[in-house]
């Protein structure tokens, strides 16, 4: 099984949501996005909710399933609190099938179409147990069980080490994308060669000094963009799929009528990527 690519140009974010998490998503299901990423992770996602607004949009017609696009993700027990989505006794295969089961539980799904791995466990390299996660994903992917694997918040060294030794290579890389850093230009470079989608979060709320810079307002003007939408587009131009995680309905639209406006040219890709 392949990557397949958001069914929606941009992806809605749910982190940080808490109890408004299933009105925010059937707002975003209303405003017509329809790709979602969530993680089986009680410390910054409520998944359940997640599943509970699809459900709800289904059964009143606003969406079909099968128009939909699901990713979430497994996170080891650093990342979690003491809401844990599996046995934290049980190996770490085991924790990863458990957490895998417990989400397509919460999503109403048989199948996901992205499952990612929510961070290497350790700063540098990869350790044991990211190796023993990885192992037990490509399982899942395997048995057809999701479409496609992949990480999140990882540096390049990271990224190289996995797609050198992975029996199946990550599909996908999603990562916090600074402006201050070049938009994330190392890893976005070694995706890029790869054939590996890269996914980015935080493009506004990590830039926010950027976001006020002259040049930026220059190029939104001539396009009759927000600046917030012209950094989406901006991300599409430069290969990037964008999370957006606003709580706004119109600004979910702002956002998603980005994907429609003309690309930028050469010149203004070139001044935004260097606005950092």
């Amino acid at each position: 099984m392949r990557y397949v690519r958001p069914v929606a140009a941009l992806v809605y974010g749910t982190a940080w949501k808490e109890g408004d998490t299933a009105r925010l998503v059937g707002l975003a299901l209303r405003a017509g996005l329809r790709a979602f990423d969530t993680a089986n992770q009680r410390k910054h996602y409520v998944e359940a909710a997640v599943g509970d607004a699809i459900a709800g949009a289904i059964a009143a017609g606003v969406v079909r399933r099968e128009s939909l696009w699901l990713q979430t993700k497994f996170t080891h027990v650093g990342g979690q609190d003491n809401r844990l989505p599996y046995d934290p006794r049980a190996r770490v295969a085991e924790q990863v099938r458990q957490s895998f089961d417990s989400s397509l539980q919460h999503l109403g799904a048989d199948v996901l179409d992205s499952y990612l791995l929510h961070g290497p466990s350790v700063d540098q390299g990869l350790a044991p147990e990211d190796w023993e996660a990885w192992t037990a994903m490509e399982r899942l992917h395997a048995e057809g069980r999701v479409r496609a694997i992949g990480v999140s918040n990882v540096t390049l060294e990271q990224l190289e080490g996995l797609v050198s030794r992975a029996k199946v290579p990550p599909s996908v890389v999603q990562n916090r994308c600074y402006a201050s850093r070049g938009w994330d230009r190392a890893v976005r470079a070694a995706c890029r060669a790869r054939g590996i989608a890269y996914q980015a979060f935080s493009l506004l709320t990590a830039n926010r000094k950027q976001l006020a810079r002259p040049t930026l307002a220059a190029i939104a003007a001539r396009h009759g963009l927000t600046r917030e939408q012209l950094v989406f587009r901006f991300a599409l131009d430069a290969g990037m799929t964008p999370l957006t995680g606003t709580t706004d309905e119109g600004h979910m639209r702002l956002d998603l009528a980005a994907a429609q406006a003309p690309s930028l040219d050469a010149e203004e890709l070139r001044s935004i990527e260097s606005v950092g």
